[in-house]
């Protein structure tokens, strides 16, 4: 073990109380980060009955390990997923995750004889429990997650690992240099990495990465279920009027919002006027139905306090009667596993996460229900899809949130420019299909080699 990784490992040994700690502070909002809290630290339950037939040397008949640390990367795991089984028929799942919402939609992925558990945090002897238990035939590791601890156990025990979907931005680039000892030994002990683009694939190789392929990004496989398509119109004719949607929100975006419209109280008003109007209910809302769908479930409560302090009426998902919208100023998106259905029902959406500098969020799926977007200048986690989409007429940037609703306003105000967007959406979805299929390829062949090995 280096100098870098043994310091590294006695921090991360170190901050275990911590952890615990920020797990029992994250689930008094969000229950999830109190389930099998000891999963977190490698010590699992015994015996397993699900693994029995399944611990022996034959790598097809060892797990197919994918981890998926939150709700963006579970849900391209979900595309891959697909694939995977489809070509690996008989395949046995060990999905792991980090985060709460990331563990509950990967419920719904879940046959007979999969397993679901929490990746340990990354200390060596966390690492080796998890590792000893389920003894995974391969890890696929999505977009991001690179753990140094994790990485060394697997070249250690003959696990291969690879890196899929893989992006890397330019500060998280930076960050792996100046942590050099430490992140570049990581990223040239991966088996393979199949990168999300080029300038993705540019960065990851100047880690060490071993970049077998760039495949596009997994996300653009999605096929929105048909029964969230023909709810989100059902619910788009009940509206009555055009939906303009801030999608996956993030703390301080739904703010802007409302500052947007407090800025359109009439030049002259008297100071009296003014300090009124902060009750957004007094100033005169466009002939649009707004929804905001906020990112992260624990929030949802905070956003319908904001907006009803304003003086708005709030109709939350989760108390529409017989899936009926209710009439109000903000429908608020409170419900989880429902984009597709929000994404078929609006008009236009703003993309939160790009207002605020974080980075912004993906605007693949929005794509895949024709649904156009318009974003803000932060968008660095997903820059070449948002290029793209530009550059086919699938989406707009813009300087800030008040140009953005400006954007999607005159959008909805001319049904020919709309319906010209939805349809580069759609066209702009479907144009850059096939990453799933390449990368389960991939692994497939990865897997015979191991069988192979193993045999040898």
């Amino acid at each position: 073990m280096s100098f870098a990784r043994a310091l590294y490992s006695a921090i991360t040994w170190g901050a275990q109380p911590l952890l615990r700690r920020k797990l029992r502070r994250r689930a008094r909002a969000e229950p999830g980060y109190a389930v099998a809290v000891h999963e977190r630290f490698g010590r699992y339950a015994q015996p397993l009955d699900s693994l029995v037939g399944h611990s022996g040397m034959d790598a097809l008949g060892r797990f197919v390990w994918v981890h998926a640390v939150s709700l963006g990367e579970t849900r391209a795991a979900a595309i891959l997923l697909r694939e995977l089984r489809a070509q690996l028929p008989g395949m046995r799942l060990l999905l792991t995750h980090g985060t709460a919402t990331g563990r509950a939609e990967g419920e719904k992925l879940l046959q007979p004889g999969d397993v679901q558990v929490w990746l340990p945090w990354d200390t060596p002897g966390a690492v080796a429990r998890f590792l000893r238990q389920f003894r995974p035939a391969i890890g696929v590791l999505m977009e991001t997650e690179v753990w140094p601890n994790l990485i060394a156990a697997c070249q250690r025990r003959g696990v291969p690992l690879v890196l899929a979907n893989a992006r890397l931005n330019d500060k998280s680039w930076r960050g792996a240099r100046r942590l050099a000892p430490l992140a570049l030994p990581a990223y040239r002990a991966l088996t393979a990495v199949w990168a999300q683009s080029q300038a993705d694939a540019e960065r990851l190789q100047d880690l060490g990465a071993p970049v077998r392929g760039v495949f596009g990004n997994l996300k653009f496989d999605v096929v929105p279920e048909p029964a969230q398509i023909e709810m989100g119109q059902r619910w788009r004719m009940l509206a009555g009027r055009p939906v303009v949607m801030l999608a996956s929100s993030r703390e301080g975006e739904e703010a802007m919002w409302l500052e947007f419209f407090k800025s359109k109280r009439p030049v002259g008003q008297s100071d009296q006027a003014q300090a009124a109007s902060k009750n957004i209910a007094n100033i005169s809302l466009p002939e649009v139905q707004w929804l905001i769908v906020p990112r992260h479930p624990n929030r949802f409560d905070e956003v319908a306090r904001l907006l009803q302090d304003a003086g708005l009426r709030v109709a939350r998902r989760s108390a529409w009667q017989g899936d009926v919208p209710v009439a109000a100023d903000v429908w608020l998106g409170d419900s989880m596993g429902e984009m597709a259905a929000y994404y078929t029902l609006a008009d236009v959406v703003l993309l939160g996460g790009s207002f605020a500098p974080l980075g912004g969020q993906n605007l693949i799926e929005a794509a895949a229900c024709g649904c156009p977007v318009v974003v803000g200048p932060h968008t660095f986690n997903f820059a070449e899809a948002t290029e793209l989409a530009c550059e086919a007429g699938a989406a707009w940037r813009t300087p800030g949130l008040p140009a953005a609703v400006d954007k999607a306003l005159a959008l909805v105000q001319h049904p020919h420019d709309l319906e010209k967007a939805r349809a580069a959406a759609t066209a702009f979805a479907q144009a850059h299909r096939g990453a799933a299929r390449a990368t389960a390829r991939q692994v497939a062949d990865l897997l015979g080699v191991a069988a192979s090995s193993a045999k040898d």
